[in-house]
């Protein structure tokens, strides 16, 4: 197993700073957060109980970009996800929690994997530059949510022709749209 395929063993003492193991420097929560947006899996570990840390932190984490107007969680999400703690149906909360995120993850693989098949036919530097921040946007997207599911994978399912060739449909009548914009 490679460094980058083991998790990145960071160390919490009991001044509350937070030790990287790997280039033995102290981070931060914005450096965690930025090692899990580039793929990165991290565990935290508290260096006098041995206990892991990392729920606690990714929660603290996730509970900091909110607090900051980086809302990406809707409050009646963030209120169904207090009452699935209250009831019998919690259990069921995180594997379909996984799951939607696995489904998200593999619909924008599929946009960025169709929009970097849209042509532009007039040239129009605008379009380039919309395509590739829409890319980078995707891209950002999915990084962000790499790793986000956990256990046992359902098998994905086969998109028929007939959904194939629907996505393919929209593309087409997007290009359209665009061409007529340059004119």
């Amino acid at each position: 197993m490679s460094d980058t395929e083991k998790p990145l063993l960071i160390k919490r003492y009991a001044s509350r700073r937070l030790y990287n193991t790997e280039t033995s420097d102290y981070v931060t929560l914005d450096d965690i957060a930025s090692f899990i947006r580039n793929g990165r899996e991290v565990q935290i570990i508290d260096l006098k109980s041995g206990d892991d840390l990392t729920r606690q932190y990714l929660l603290q984490i996730i509970a900091e970009h909110e607090s900051r107007g980086d809302n990406v969680l809707p409050i009646n999400v963030l209120t169904d996800l207090v009452r699935s703690y209250t009831n019998q149906a919690g259990s069921m909360v995180p594997d379909f929690l996984a799951a939607s995120f696995e489904m998200l993850q593999e619909s924008q693989s599929k946009v960025i994997d169709n929009f970097g098949g849209i042509a532009n036919p007039l040239g129009l530097p605008a379009f380039e530059a919309m395509k590739a921040q829409q890319e980078a946007f995707l891209k950002t997207m999915t990084g962000s949510w790499a790793g986000a599911t956990t256990g046992d994978k359902p098998e994905p399912e086969e998109k028929s022709e007939a959904e194939l060739d629907d996505i393919k449909k929209q593309l087409a009548e997007l290009q359209s749209k665009l061409s007529k914009l340059g004119q």
